[in-house]
């Protein structure tokens, strides 16, 4: 977790397509340019497999998901995966988690849901178990209200591991996840429908309690933070990605469990509106909400030569690493 010493300069992460055929180029690619880690989403694809190609087409750089989603998996399915993946990059994984929501999760992936704040960090808990146990650390012995992990002979055990246990990382919008972030992870990946203002005045100060309730230290959270950046090489390019950003933001805004962001700002007026424009199926509309101050507030809106200088500017001292969510051309 960053403190008010926390130089300028920010560590940079980039998401690459979750594509097996281009995410080794990619990440190559990005790390020869000073990229500090490569992430890839779970959305159309697996996460887990294009690391397998970045691991190995990079030497330096952290790997990571951004998120994989918890609750399709059992706990020791992804204590295999991640496990491999942290020692195929030689210990750079950081396994980002995520909960979804409960429609996602039961009608998609067919999996249970219940008490999502409760279940992950009992997932994550059960992680820790698994990864102790094969380092030797004693018998598997998680019993939990969610979970249970009981059985581990010699054959499915792979023995400890060379390079530690992965990093966990959780994406945590709500106090409850936070606290679970302060509680039992290694790092909080904040929720790209953020302020500073919110980052600094709600979150930061959530987690630094849970920190305290759990005995732990602001050394023990990594906090990494992606900025929506308004950018372009013409006015053209400027006038496109400002219209890309305000969809975006206007699409998070009309969620009911991120209108506290809006609320804490006075724009508890604009969640609405956002809100009922997606219940009348007006979702190309969304935009047209988000007015300059909101889209400054919420963005960093610069010229790409000025972009990163801002974006330090705003999180040095909110965050540890930063990503960049842009509607603009990059090449």
């Amino acid at each position: 977790m960053p403190s008010e010493t926390t130089p300028a300069g920010l560590p940079r992460d980039m998401f690459v397509p979750a594509d097996l055929a281009t995410a080794g180029d990619l990440a190559a690619e990005h790390e020869a340019n000073g990229i500090a880690g490569i992430f890839t989403a779970e959305t159309a694809h697996d996460p887990f497999l294009p690391l397998v190609e970045v691991a190995r087409r990079t030497q330096r750089c952290d790997i990571g998901t951004g998120i994989a989603v918890a609750f399709a998996r059992t706990p020791m399915t992804v204590a295999y995966t991640a496990r491999d993946l942290n020692e195929a990059s030689g210990g750079r994984m950081i396994l980002g988690l995520g909960s979804q929501i409960k429609p996602h999760i039961t009608k998609r992936f067919s999996m249970p849901w219940s008490a999502p704040a409760a279940r992950m960090r009992e997932f994550v808990e059960a992680l820790h178990a698994i990864w102790d146990a094969w380092d030797g650390s004693g018998p598997l012995r998680h019993k939990g209200a969610h979970y249970t992990h009981i059985l581990m002979s010699d054959f499915f055990d792979p023995g400890p591991a060379q390079h530690g246990r992965p990093r966990v990382h959780l994406a945590a919008v709500g106090p409850m996840m936070i606290d679970v972030v302060g509680a039992v992870c290694d790092g909080w990946m904040v929720h790209p429908f953020h302020t500073p203002q919110t980052l600094a005045e709600v979150g930061l100060p959530r987690l630094m309690t849970a920190l305290d309730a759990a005995g732990r230290t602001s050394d023990d959270v990594e906090v990494s933070v992606p900025v929506f950046v308004v950018t372009g090489r013409d006015e053209a390019e400027m006038a496109a990605s400002a219209a890309g950003i305000r969809g975006q933001i206007g699409f998070y805004g009309s969620t009911p469990a991120y209108s506290a962001v809006l609320e804490h700002h006075g724009w508890g007026e604009a969640h609405r509106e956002l809100n009922r424009l997606t219940k009348e199926n007006r979702w190309d509309e969304l935009g047209s909400v988000i007015d300059d101050e909101m889209l400054q507030t919420f963005a960093v809106v610069a010229e790409p030569d000025d972009v990163a200088t801002e974006i330090d500017r705003r999180y040095s001292g909110l965050a540890d690493r930063i990503s960049w969510y842009t509607a603009a051309p990059t090449s």
